[in-house]
């Protein structure tokens, strides 16, 4: 049996052991030991970790058996390991959500078929590698859920059907239902977190980030930050109070990253401080876009207030979309004789004015004449770190470089056809200013940069009028060098801005 070390900084992980190849000598082994850095094998002495499942930011997640109990059932075992730049605060408010995930799985798990249960929650003390001093760790078993994330399916499949996100839509507000009515908030809806086993029956995952709320109304402390970037709406992005509705937003930006297999900031038009995601869809249907449409608004207030309003607009539209038949799902029993809180029923509400008219748009502002523009604020940079690209980078950098080397050819090319004057310059700004245009709109992006930029240097380096007394070797030396320093001048003024950031 191969038994994996749960120390981050182990070298050689993997143990192989020849003489635990019986459920009897695994139920009955003593304590066994890493042969690389000494770290116990046996966590709690219960569970053997047998493979990584996966690791991020903040912790790493192992499959192991537990000898506890009579079948060796697989479970997860998930490890608090931070990243080692974080500082003392961050540190403390990871720590902080890892153990309430551990709480909130323990009041949830056994009272939801479709929320994982909470086995064990220990933080073991052991001897450093250099036997020196002591480490403490922190882990949690939880329920093993065998099958994909909705991210993983994505990335295999492409992208959803309205009639596949309607279903998802649905049986996520039902999880959603139950987790609020609990003064919950799970605050960290996405892809990876929605789990599909293999009889076709979703869960929900990671409750490390959850909010808990008091009855009746939201908690007026300010959000720790923890979210995942794209994601969250704006009063979550600014550290605000968060409500129900947040985790409706998060999963309407869900159903979008599902429906187009575009990542959620080619979605967001910061520009216009818009969602733009109907060109994508072209064939949804209106209801359907209203109802996200109204998900995505940037004012909690005027969003769906709960899940069960929302789940009474989808159930008039899941019937009308002819939606694929959902695998049928097992009988769920209830966890540890807890009893199941049954999900909201998928029959319409009549009280509601949302569920009663299919062809009536849906209202945007409950008991309000006005209807606000489906607008989002300007994301704010905060200092966390996210689980999805959190800022394209490298598509600023490459825009940047792309507009130095058009810059200096358009420039050469123009100051030696007309010579230096104020014509030339007036005709090199316009050009410039038309092609900032065009990248912000994306006319060109990607490859059209590339195959634009050798256009024009080729233009500038074979034509003898358009670059003077310049060999061809100086004219791409030129501009190259202005690619350079456009590059170096964006991630001066990106590092300029991310400090400020931190310090406002």
């Amino acid at each position: 049996m191969e038994i994996i070390c749960t120390r981050p900084s182990c070298a050689k992980p993997l143990n192989s052991f020849s003489d635990l190849d019986t459920e009897a000598k695994i139920r009955t082994v003593q304590q066994r030991y890493c042969s690389t850095c000494g770290m116990p094998l046996l966590l709690a002495d219960r569970y053997l970790p047998s493979k990584l499942l996966g690791q991020g930011g903040f912790g790493a997640a192992f499959l192991a058996c537990d000898r506890y109990k009579p079948k060796l059932p697989l479970c997860v075992v998930k490890q608090f390991k931070p990243s080692n730049d974080l500082d003392a605060d961050e540190r403390a408010v990871a720590q902080e959500l890892f153990e309430r995930e551990a709480v909130v799985l323990e009041e949830l798990g056994q009272k939801h078929p479709q929320i994982p249960n909470l086995y064990a929650f220990f933080t073991p003390i052991v001897q450093n590698t250099q036997h020196t001093g002591e480490e403490q760790y922190f882990y949690l078993a939880q329920e093993f859920i065998d099958g994909q994330d909705l991210e993983q399916e994505l990335a295999t499949k492409g992208k959803f059907s309205e009639a596949e996100v309607t279903e998802i839509l649905i049986e996520i507000l039902k999880i959603l239902e139950f987790v609020h009515a609990n003064n919950t908030i799970h605050r960290d809806i996405k892809p990876s977190n929605i789990m599909r086993n293999k009889q076709g029956v979703l869960y929900l995952l990671d409750f490390g980030a959850v909010k808990q709320i008091a009855v009746g109304g939201g908690n007026p402390k300010k959000s720790t930050g923890i979210f995942s970037m794209g994601f969250a709406p704006p009063e979550q992005m600014s550290g605000a109070q968060v409500y129900p509705s947040t985790d409706i937003y998060a999963l309407a930006v869900t159903c979008l990253n599902l429906l187009t297999d575009k990542e959620v900031e080619e979605l967001y038009d910061s520009f216009n401080h818009t969602w733009q995601w109907h060109s994508f869809v072209p064939n949804i249907s209106d209801r359907l876009k209203q109802i996200l449409d109204r998900m995505l608004l940037p004012t909690p207030a005027h969003r769906f207030q709960s899940a069960s309003v929302a789940l009474a607009a989808l159930t008039v539209i899941s019937k009308q979309i002819n939606p694929v038949t959902p695998p049928k799902k097992p009988t769920q029993t209830p966890k540890q004789n807890q009893p199941i809180i049954s999900p909201v029923s998928n029959t319409p509400n009549t009280s509601n004015p949302l569920a009663l008219n299919t062809t009536t748009p849906l209202p945007v502002v409950s008991n309000t004449t006005s209807t606000p523009a489906v607008t989002t604020p300007v994301p704010q940079k905060i200092r966390q770190k996210r689980t999805k690209r959190p800022f394209s980078l490298t598509e600023v950098l490459t825009s940047a470089a792309f507009i130095g080397f058009e810059g200096a050819l358009i420039s050469i090319g123009l100051i030696s056809w007309l010579a230096f004057s104020g014509e030339s310059v007036g005709i090199i700004g316009a050009v410039m200013g038309g092609i900032m245009f065009a990248l912000h709109r994306r006319t060109i992006e990607k490859v059209d940069l590339a195959i634009f930029a050798l256009i024009t240097a080729g233009i500038v380096a074979l034509i003898p009028k358009f670059h003077g007394t310049l060999t061809t070797p100086n004219v791409l030396i030129i501009a190259t060098i202005s690619a350079a320093a456009a590059i170096a001048i964006t991630a001066f003024f990106r590092l300029v801005h991310q400090l400020l950031s931190r310090l406002l």
